[in-house]
C-alpha cells in the first residue's frame, strides 16, 4: 500500500484544523448571526451564556490552523495573508468587536448600552463569517498571482458575484449551525421559536449551496475538469445534502444532539468536497493555472515538515482533549443564574 507523504499529510492536517474551527466557531457565529432575531433581554442573555464557556476556546482552532499553514505551506500563507489583508484587517475587526461586545454586554444594565453591543455582537458574527466565505470563494474559484507565487489583484478584484455568493451562504450554513446548537440548548418557549427556525434556515442554505455549485460549473471550469475525474466528489456532495435535509425530522424526534452532529457533519463533508476537487493546490491561479502553488512548490522542507508532525502527533490531542472536556464540562441546557453574562 502506497503511503501519502509529508506534503499529503499536511495538507490533510490543516484542512483538519480548519475544518474544526469551521464547526467550533461556526455555531458562535451563527448565535451571533440569530442574536438580535430574539427580543427579550432574558432571552439573548440565554443566547450568549450558551456560548460563553466555549468561544474563545473555539478560536483556538484557528490559531493553530494558521500556524499550521504557516510552518507547513509558507509560501501560500505569505500570498494568502499579504493578498487578502485588507479583508483579514476587516475579519479582526469584527472578531474584537464580537469579542468585546460579548464580555461588556452586561456590564451596565442601560437599556441603550446593551443594544449597541447586541448590534455590536451580531454585525460581528455576520461580517466575520461573511468575510470567511468572500476568502473561500476567491480560493475556490483563484487568484491572480505572477510567475513567482505572489498576489497581483486588488481588494476590490476579491469582491466577485461568486465569493460574494459563498459569503452569504457561509453566513446560511452558521445561521442554520448556531440555530441547531440553540435548540440543544435551550428549552421551553425560546427553544420552540426556534425550532421554527431551523427548517427555513436550511432551506435557505441548501437554495444558496446549489446555487453557488451551479455557479462554480461556470466559473471553475478547472476545477470542475478534476472533479469529473474524481466522481467520488459528487456522491460525497449528494450525501452532504442527505444529511442536512435529515436534520429537520431529527429536531422533531428530539435528537437535538444528533441533530447538532449532522450539522457537523455537513460542515465536514463540505470542506472534503474542496478537498477532493482542490488536491494537490493550496492556491489555485487565475487566469493561468500555471502559476498555482501546491504542496510541493511552496512546502516548507521535508525535515521541517517532519519535526512539525511529531509536534503534531503530541499537540493536537491535547488540543482535542481541552476541547472535549470543556464542552462536557458544560453540556447541557444553559440555564440563568447568578453568574454569567
Amino acid at each position: 500500500m502506497h503511503l501519502p507523504d509529508l506534503n499529503t499529510i499536511w495538507f490533510l492536517l490543516v484542512g483538519i484544523l480548519f475544518t474544526g474551527y469551521a464547526i467550533l466557531d461556526g455555531f458562535d457565529f451563527g448565535v451571533g448571526i440569530l442574536h438580535l432575531f430574539v427580543k427579550k433581554d432574558e432571552d439573548r442573555r440565554i443566547l450568549l451564556n450558551s456560548i460563553g464557556p466555549v468561544w474563545d476556546g473555539n478560536e483556538v482552532w484557528l490559531v493553530t490552523g494558521g500556524g499550521a499553514l504557516f510552518a507547513a505551506f509558507p509560501g501560500a500563507y505569505a500570498t494568502v495573508f499579504s493578498g487578502f489583508y485588507n479583508a483579514f484587517m476587516l475579519l479582526l475587526a469584527a472578531l474584537i468587536f464580537r469579542a468585546v461586545s460579548i464580555e461588556f454586554r452586561s456590564k451596565e444594565p442601560g437599556k441603550a448600552w446593551r443594544q449597541g453591543w447586541d448590534i455590536a455582537f451580531s454585525v460581528g458574527s455576520f461580517l466575520a463569517a461573511f468575510l470567511i466565505g468572500v476568502a473561500l470563494g476567491n480560493i475556490t474559484r483563484g487568484i491572480p498571482l505572477d510567475s513567482q507565487g505572489d498576489f497581483i489583484g486588488t481588494f476590490i478584484g476579491l469582491l466577485n458575484p461568486y465569493s460574494l455568493l459563498l459569503g452569504v451562504t457561509v453566513v446560511a450554513l452558521f445561521a442554520m449551525h448556531g440555530a441547531i446548537f440553540l435548540v440543544m440548548k435551550t428549552e421551553g418557549e425560546l427553544q420552540a421559536t426556534i425550532k421554527g427556525w431551523v427548517p427555513r434556515l436550511i432551506g435557505v442554505f441548501l437554495i444558496l449551496f446549489l446555487s453557488f455549485n451551479v455557479a462554480t460549473f461556470f466559473e471553475c471550469p478547472d476545477l470542475v475538469a478534476v472533479m469529473m475525474t474524481r466522481p467520488h466528489g459528487f456522491l460525497i456532495l449528494a450525501l452532504d445534502i442527505a444529511v442536512a435535509l435529515s436534520i429537520p425530522r431529527m429536531i422533531r424526534k428530539g435528537a437535538e444532539f444528533g441533530a447538532f452532529l449532522m450539522s457537523a457533519l455537513t460542515m465536514v463533508l463540505l470542506m472534503a468536497v474542496l478537498g477532493i476537487s482542490y488536491f494537490p493546490h493550496i492556491v489555485m491561479s487565475m487566469p493561468d493555472p500555471s502559476n498555482s502553488l501546491t504542496i510541493y512548490n511552496c512546502a516548507s522542507s521535508q525535515k521541517t515538515l517532519g519535526i512539525m508532525l511529531i509536534i503534531a502527533i503530541i499537540g493536537i490531542p491535547i488540543v482535542l482533549a481541552y476541547t472535549v472536556s470543556i464542552y462536557w464540562i458544560f453540556r447541557g441546557k444553559t440555564r440563568l443564574g447568578h453568574v454569567g453574562y
